[in-house]
């Protein structure tokens, strides 16, 4: 068997609903890799930046004729394409194409990618939902929503700053928030709590002695992912666990940050990281310091499939994503797995990494112009900008 062909295709779903905004119709960036045996396989490259594209089918003429099975050096091959490598783009167009050849793998020898991975260790993914809201009552009524349909944990991000430096106004009302969900749901659900990246360390600090007593499962992000040493300095002076990692690339950033033991979670992302034989690595670094793992995968339906193959396959995984998007069912040929009344993800079970994609979805929804990514979070202006993007 041999490619014959690497290609990217951008796409748009469309505006996506919150309950805290809309997200805006961002650009997703699948991979499709052509066999001439009629095997194809799917991956995902997104990151925001449409560049990604561009960099699939440069790294793809690389692979074009050779074995799609030797996945690890096609890989390398890849990573090491340029003097200066790295970084979330190269990263992403390497992780797009790496998921469509563990698809074809796994499609021609009939089996599920974690059979490629040293097998399942379990046949059920736990996963969480959200607790966001407009204003604490409303955070607490959707919390329960989302517990009503089965959902053990829930994440959300309560704090209604934008910039880095955060109001007496914010700070409340994000306590607040988050107190009035724990209160609506009980000890019993999982209560995670994202930032961002929105909070400076001394902020961060109080911010963490104040939801202490709300026994959070995780304090995610709570200062910018840059600083490892300002994440330290958090850690080292709350009784909060801290969880961090969707916007670190490297293995060797992760080294640094699992060795100095700030963290009680990463969260890797699959696709930004560079794929699933780079979320493995990653992964088995976080199980020498007993350092658990939960993977970014909010992209498309492969990002999210290739999270739960993976997850299969850790005995230091923690907690998924989520699950899917409504129109992930639209675009894709064969079963998404749905979650379950108990908060969890069936396995998929179809050769490869589970589904494919339906073409025609992907014509009929043109990737945008100009699309939004990092949406404004939050509606309280910073004293110190008047006008500040994303976080």
């Amino acid at each position: 068997m041999k490619i014959t062909s690497v290609s990217a295709i951008p796409t748009s779903p469309g505006v996506t609903a919150h309950p805290m905004f809309n997200f805006p119709p961002w650009n997703y960036v699948f991979v499709k890799v052509e066999t001439d045996e009629g095997i194809d396989g799917w991956g995902d490259a997104t990151c925001g930046p449409m560049a990604t594209v561009t960099m699939v089918e440069e790294l793809g003429r690389l692979i074009v004729g050779k074995d799609p099975f030797t996945i690890e050096e096609h890989w390398q091959t890849m990573h090491h394409r340029a003097f200066a490598r790295g970084g979330p783009i190269q990263n992403s167009a390497c992780a797009g194409i790496e998921m469509a050849l563990y698809d074809i793998k796994g499609k021609a020898l009939g089996v599920p990618v974690y059979e490629l991975l040293g097998g399942k260790m379990r046949d059920q993914i736990w996963c969480y939902g959200r607790w966001d809201g407009p204003s604490p009552e409303a955070a607490a009524e959707f919390a329960l929503s989302q517990v009503a349909t089965g959902f053990t944990a829930l994440k959300g991000d309560p704090f209604d700053h934008r910039g880095l430096y955060i109001s007496y106004e914010a700070e409340k009302k994000a306590i607040d928030t988050f107190a009035a969900v724990r209160e609506a749901v009980g000890f019993e659900v999982e209560l995670l709590v994202e930032v961002h990246g929105r909070l400076t360390p001394a902020e961060a600090i109080r911010v963490g002695d104040a939801i202490e007593p709300l026994r959070p499962f995780v304090f995610e992000e709570p200062v910018p992912f840059e600083n490892i040493d300002a994440m330290e300095a958090v850690a080292r002076a709350i009784n909060v666990p801290i969880a961090t990692g969707e916007r670190i690339f490297s293995p060797f950033t992760y080294f640094d940050l699992l060795q100095r033991q700030i963290v009680a979670m990463i969260q890797p992302d699959v696709i930004q990281c560079g794929g699933i034989g780079q979320l493995k690595r990653i992964a088995a670094l976080a199980e020498t310091q007993y350092v658990g793992v939960q993977p970014h995968a909010i992209h498309g339906p492969m990002d999210v499939l290739a999270a739960l193959h993976v997850d299969a396959t850790l005995p230091n995984f923690m907690i998924h994503e989520g699950g899917g998007k409504a129109w992930f069912q639209d675009a894709c040929v064969g079963d998404f797995p749905i979650r379950d009344a108990d908060g969890y993800m069936p396995l998929p079970t179809a050769p490869g990494l589970g589904v494919a994609i339906d073409e025609a979805w992907l014509a009929a929804h043109p990737p945008q112009e100009d699309p939004g990514w990092a949406p404004a979070l939050g509606t309280m202006p910073s004293k110190q900008f008047s006008q500040v993007a994303s976080p």
